[in-house]
């Protein structure tokens, strides 16, 4: 039986830390569901499918990734999608009290769906997308913290923003 992953998020934007936990997975399991949301208490900068556009074309070379959009609770898309794992990134311990409290309410919803936490890269693990938007407002420079598709993107937002 294939293993299948869903790794969700708001991905506002995509970044080189959210790309190197994909990439980790999908060593891990057979498919990985990069599953684009909103999050209502986020206002994100990108639309729902920009953002799904901009993670698709940042991992259009890994074979046994594909991205999607969801909608709903997660536990019940990875049902709809066979998968036995979810996918969660941790960089700090800051971190880990949200992931754990969503992990064990995932479980209990759905006890047959996995939390499988993943942590980035040494040398990626203090990116997150606010702050590559901030640095990006303020026009610095992001070229080594987000894919290249997804730096344009936020050049182009940010200029249309700064008129």
């Amino acid at each position: 039986m294939m293993k299948i992953a869903i790794y969700p998020g708001t991905f506002d934007p995509v970044t080189n830390g959210h790309l190197d936990l994909v990439s980790r997975a999908s060593a891990l399991f057979d498919q990985v569901i990069v599953a684009v949301s909103n999050n209502r208490s986020k206002q994100p900068l990108f639309s729902l499918e920009e953002r799904f556009e901009l993670i698709r074309s940042s991992v259009n070379k890994l074979q046994n990734v594909s991205t999607e959009i969801f909608t709903g609770l997660l536990v019940d898309y990875a049902v709809e999608k066979n998968a036995c794992a979810v996918i969660r990134g941790l960089r700090a311990v800051s971190d880990f009290e949200y992931e754990f409290q969503m992990a064990l309410m995932n479980r209990n919803m759905n006890p047959n769906i996995e939390t499988v936490f993943l942590m980035p890269s040494a040398d990626l693990i203090f990116i997150n997308s606010s702050i590559v938007k901030e640095i990006a407002s303020l026009n610095g420079n992001i070229n080594n913290l987000v894919p290249e598709p997804v730096a344009l993107a936020l050049h182009q937002k940010y200029m249309q923003t700064n008129k």
